[in-house]
């Protein structure tokens, strides 16, 4: 009988071990699927940050680029108009020049020979101003075109029959602009 028990206690053992194998393989198992599930939920976690630490620096990228653009066309309008105080500085210096033009007699008012010569010199003078504006896009403020207030201002009212009402009568001060800019206004007198 104790060979039978000795079976019987082998089987039964046996058994024992299997069921614990089982158990322990489903221990495995479901530390395994524990640890592959903490895996998964890591890789989750690190794929979600990969792609908020994506999406930043495509947006940081973008507003770089931005300003980069932005930086280079404020650059090109200071390099397009630097020049702007400069010219604005000469529009006292060209209205002299024809004020002077103008005081000075023409020879069919008697002016004599120096008079005439120094005409001339002050005529030659504004055309190489002019020509110099012209060059450097500065440009006067065109009148025929009637009254814009966005480029002449209206310093006096006048009555004239040959004009209708707000239609320019007399240009009192040349404006000029510089590019695309107003550097000053033309004054002007207006119909009423």
């Amino acid at each position: 009988m104790a060979g039978k028990e000795h079976k019987h206690k082998k089987e039964h053992d046996k058994a024992f071990e299997e069921e614990m194998a089982k158990e322990e393989e489903e221990v495995t198992q479901t530390e395994e699927t524990s640890e592959t599930s903490k895996e998964e939920d890591e890789l989750k976690k690190c794929e979600e940050a990969l792609k908020a630490c994506e999406d930043k620096y495509l947006r940081m990228h973008a507003e770089f680029e931005n300003i980069k653009k932005r930086m280079e066309r404020e650059k090109e309008k200071s390099v397009a108009y630097a020049q702007e105080q400069f010219a604005r500085d000469l529009l006292p210096v060209m209205d002299s020049l024809e004020l002077a033009l103008a005081s000075i007699p023409t020879p069919e008012e008697g002016a004599d020979e120096h008079l005439q010569k120094l005409r001339e010199g002050v005529q030659l003078t504004l055309d190489q101003f002019a020509k110099t504006f012209e060059k450097h896009h500065i440009k006067v403020v065109d009148i025929d075109q009637g009254f814009n207030p966005n480029f002449h201002e209206a310093v006096m009212q006048v009555e004239s029959e040959e004009h209708e009402s707000g239609h320019i009568v007399q240009v009192l001060q040349k404006g000029y602009t510089y590019k695309e800019r107003l550097l000053r206004p033309a004054m002007v007198s207006v119909a009423k």
